[in-house]
């Protein structure tokens, strides 16, 4: 593989301007495409196939009228008001009339009419119910409906927008992300000492992002993606965008301290050894990712694969864009003094690496105990989707919770909705069947009403609210879903079928699907980190030390995301309105992303050893040296990372936040816990037994040369390419 990246390398330093050319080409095209033809993508997080989704195309099918988007308007007198007030009941009557005129509604109850009205008579809500289904009510009309209830504001109403039809769209470009890649770029500087050096690992991650996210918009009008599909492919694409360039950009300043050295020549060599590592960091990135589809969940699948594209591109940008920048700025990325970098290994890479190998059984033991420490409160992982609770606490989605909290008690945001299909019960048993299930389901002990069941026009459909005890985050509600299902045999007694469904339902349903793929997932990407390492390694024991390490970090990184987002802590710092479930297929997604950025480390970290050990056969010096050769860039690889992950943790959207943060802390853990610490101290135990691979194995294990041994020897710079680099430089 060196041979041949040398080859194309060398191609694309004398072809740089077309290089530059067709990927500039391909932004414009790309970008125009994503920009004018962009789809629109869903907030809702649908799997077929569960109970709750079965339902709710049942509700689609033969009712239609009670399966469209709802907007909860929520109404909220002053304190002491009263909802009932002839002045303050008049202009909330004159706004729901202007509601019913918005475009697309089909339906305005009147809260006073209904009894939709709290207790003390404060607190009220109207669900007002689009023809369209959630998803696609159009913002013109959303918009349209908060004017309508301007007269109630102005009689000094407060009013708050809930419902299916109003989940906030996931928004990025704010303040935290653009420090995050500030971050970027002063770790870029501090370790490559220069500007120019820094600035275009961020210059060529931008293309490779920009077409990917532009792309992924532009397929959504054909493929139904959710807003997260976009930002997680922002989110890795420009981590791994940086990254990879960091790393060519790095071996190519290293090798320009040698005064003598031909830039084409060194640039070729870094896009051979530095990015042959690229590439089959890269390939495990995107075979990790493309990996979620085993889940059978297909908005994982789409965000999945969409991710994956981008970060191939980030590869394709450092195999060609990367090489073609380097020779337009020529003898400028040479270092100022050379042979200064020549003293590579680094004085504190070296001195980290005897001191990591010096006692490395004691490392070992501390550093693997300290994992299984952070990696405790995982234990009581519980999975969710996000409610309103965990919006902002300034967006109307959040206090419209509260009030709704305040005024009819927790439950009331969890409501259930039972739907009974009655097509296999006689007509004159159908009203018997649905009042005594009605019964048994206000009986049960977490439930705190039963709704009067609504009926479809043939009597054919029957739906029930249920509203529970216990709030949507509640593991009390996760039980009573379960047991509301239990009725569902008496029902096929009687002909019918019972099926539990709602907003809660649903997040309930996606979390039991995706615990139900995590065994399968996990086992997958385990066996798949053996083979690609032992590929690059030709040795069975690195893959295996590699694979430990590697469930060492997500353990850790889930245990904090629980203590953090499940379990309460730091919630002021880092924003978090509301403790509650781990976003469902959070750890899916973590295992996947972490995997591959987890393998980027191993293989930069650890070829450089077995590039040492080929050329000494010292197999503890090839340890320390390869820490002191690679400990700065894989350092400042992973400070970029986190940067980047982290500048999303203050992301408003509850999802994109908790992503960003688990991220963010693993790739902390897995680069300077695992592979900078603890992969060393293994290797130092191991010694030479590391290389081991039985001779059948051998045999058959193709030979990537990820390391360039098999690369031509160095070239001098011909009397004509020092002029061209002169003039280009």
């Amino acid at each position: 593989m060196a041979s041949r990246l040398y080859t194309w390398a060398r191609w694309a330093v004398r072809r740089r301007g077309l290089v530059v050319a067709v990927w500039l080409l391909l932004l414009a095209v790309v970008g125009g495409l994503g920009v004018t033809l962009h789809g629109r993508a869903s907030t809702e997080f649908t799997v077929p196939g569960i109970e709750s989704q079965q339902a709710q195309d049942l509700l689609e099918k033969e009712f239609p009228e009670a399966a469209g988007g709802v907007v909860r308007v929520v109404l909220a007198a002053p304190e002491g008001g009263d909802l009932t007030a002839p002045d303050t009941s008049a202009a909330v009557a004159a706004s729901l009339r202007e509601a019913a005129g918005v475009d697309g509604v089909v339906n305005v109850p009147d809260p006073l009419k209904d009894r939709t009205v709290s207790p003390d008579r404060r607190i009220g809500y109207a669900d007002v119910v689009f023809r369209e289904q959630a998803s696609d009510v159009p913002e013109e009309s959303k918009d349209a409906l908060s004017r309508a209830m301007d007269k109630a504001r102005d009689a000094g109403i407060q009013v708050e927008f809930g419902g299916s039809a109003m989940e906030p769209k996931t928004e990025v470009g704010g303040p935290a992300e653009v420090v995050g890649v500030v971050v970027a770029f002063v770790v870029l500087a501090l370790a490559l000492g220069s500007l120019v050096a820094a600035g275009l690992p961020l210059l060529t991650a931008l293309v490779g992002v920009v077409i990917g996210v532009l792309g992924v918009q532009f397929v959504s009008r054909y493929v139904e993606m959710t807003n997260t599909a976009t930002v997680l492919a922002l989110m890795i694409g420009l981590a791994v965008g940086i990254d990879y360039a960091l790393f060519i950009i790095s071996r190519h300043r290293e090798q320009l301290a040698d005064p003598d050295r031909d830039v084409a020549d060194s640039i070729a060599r870094a896009v051979a050894t530095a990015g042959g590592a690229v590439v089959f960091a890269g390939a495990t990135v995107i075979i990790a990712l493309a990996a979620l589809a085993v889940t059978g969940i297909p908005f994982l699948t789409v965000m999945g694969v969409a991710a994956a594209v981008t970060v191939l591109l980030a590869v394709l940008v450092a195999v060609s864009l990367v090489p073609a920048a380097l020779a337009l700025l020529g003898e400028r990325l040479r270092p100022r003094a050379p042979g200064t970098e020549r003293k590579a290994p680094g004085a504190w890479g070296l001195a980290w690496g005897r001191a990591v190998t010096r006692k490395p059984l004691l490392v070992l033991l501390a550093g693997v105990v300290g994992l299984l420490a952070l990696a405790l409160p995982a234990r009581d992982l519980r999975l969710g989707l996000p409610s309103n609770a965990s919006q902002p606490t300034s967006s109307t989605q959040h206090k419209s919770y509260d009030l709704l909290t305040e005024g009819f008690g927790p439950g009331f945001n969890a409501t259930l909705t039972a739907v009974v299909d009655l097509d296999g019960v006689p007509a004159a048993d159908r009203t018997t069947t649905v009042g005594e299930l009605r019964a048994d389901l206000a009986g049960d002990r977490g439930v705190t009403v039963a709704a009067p069941p609504v009926t479809n026009s043939d009597g054919s459909l029957a739906v029930i609210a249920v509203v529970p005890k216990t709030g949507p985050d509640a593991q009390a509600t996760t039980d009573l879903v379960h047991r509301l299902r239990d009725h569902a045999p008496a029902v096929a007694e009687a002909g019918g079928t019972l099926y539990i469904a709602g907003q809660t339902a649903a997040a309930i349903d996606v979390s039991g699907k995706l615990s139900d793929a995590m065994p399968l997932f996990v086992a997958l990407i385990v066996v798949l980190a053996l083979i690609l390492l032992t590929i690059a390694f030709r040795s069975l024991l690195v893959p295996l030390k590699a694979a430990l390490g590697f469930l060492l970090s997500v353990a850790a990184s889930l245990g904090a995301t629980v203590w953090v987002f499940q379990d309460g802590h730091l919630m002021d710092l880092l924003e978090i309105p509301s403790a509650g479930p781990v976003t469902s297929f959070l750890p899916v997604l973590l295992i996947g992303v972490l995997f591959g950025l987890a393998m980027d480390y191993e293989v930069f970290l650890v070829s450089r050893m077995r590039e040492h050990h080929e050329h000494t056969g010292d197999a503890a010096g090839a340890v320390i040296r390869g820490v002191a050769s690679s400990g700065r860039v894989v350092s400042a690889a992973a400070l970029i990372m986190v940067a980047v992950f982290g500048g999303f943790v203050f992301n408003h959207d509850p999802i994109i936040k908790s992503i960003g943060f688990a991220l963010a802390f693993g790739v902390l853990v897995d680069a300077f816990v695992v592979r900078m610490t603890l992969v060393p101290a293994a290797m130092a135990l191991l010694g030479r037994h590391a290389w081991w691979l039985p001779r059948w194995l051998d045999r058959v294990t193709p030979d990537v040369d990820i390391e360039g041994a098999k690369l031509p020897a160095h070239r001098e710079p011909e009397p004509e390419r020092k002029q061209e680099e002169a003039v280009v430089g």
